[in-house]
């Protein structure tokens, strides 16, 4: 775990990009792969590639490429994937209900485990086989779980989020537009769909890929 900890935040962003697409060659027998074959897939330049693969040990060879089984490998322990993580969703609305219908297990070890509604007509049903309990019960019930995602109203963001660090998670995915505040040993991903579509459509237009 040592090593891992010289990894810069801006690699460890980009591993499970290059993770999905190391385990799709694996899936097709592929034993290893060029840089330009990686920075094609997963957009990325390959002089970047090569910098965040040297970090841990992996080098390459001229002519040969990475050995696709080696990085499967480092990338399950880094991404903590031979560990399945528990997950809460909290608010049950639209955006909920897709990620509850998709879940993560498709992919990874991440999966949702439970789910928290006030809506009485919600509570005590299943929705891609994850429960929803009341959203009354949350404390009693995360007894197992790491992570939360929230897709509740703005407005109810910050006191949930106080009521899940009290409960012992220590990572949250917020979808909601309010920006959550958490003390400092606690990690908060925001994730504003509408920042990300107008970021895309400046990219688009400004810097445009053919260039």
């Amino acid at each position: 775990m040592a090593a891992q900890s010289k990894i810069p935040q801006a690699t460890a962003k980009r591993l499970p990009l290059y993770y999905r697409f190391l385990n799709n060659l694996h899936l097709q027998g592929k034993t290893r792969v060029s840089s330009k074959e990686l920075s094609d897939a997963v957009k990325v330049d390959s002089a970047t590639i090569r910098r965040d693969f040297s970090y841990f040990g992996a080098l390459g060879k001229k002519g040969y490429g990475y050995n696709v089984e080696y990085l499967l490998g480092f990338f399950r322990k880094t991404l903590d994937q031979d560990e399945t993580t528990n997950v809460a969703l909290i608010g049950v609305g639209n955006l909920g209900t897709a990620f509850l219908h998709y879940n993560f297990t498709k992919n990874n070890n991440t999966k949702i485990q439970m789910a928290f509604d006030a809506d009485t007509n919600k509570v005590g049903s299943k929705i891609g086989g994850v429960p929803i309990y009341h959203i009354d019960q949350l404390e009693n019930r995360l007894t197992d779980v790491q992570a939360a995602i929230l897709t509740v109203p703005g407005a109810q963001a910050q006191p949930i989020t106080e009521r899940l660090v009290q409960s012992g998670i220590t990572g949250i995915l917020n979808f909601t537009p309010a920006r959550i505040t958490v003390p400092e040993e606690i990690r908060v991903h925001h994730i504003d769909l509408a920042v990300e579509l107008q970021s895309l459509i400046y990219f688009m237009k400004h810097y445009p890929t053919d260039e």
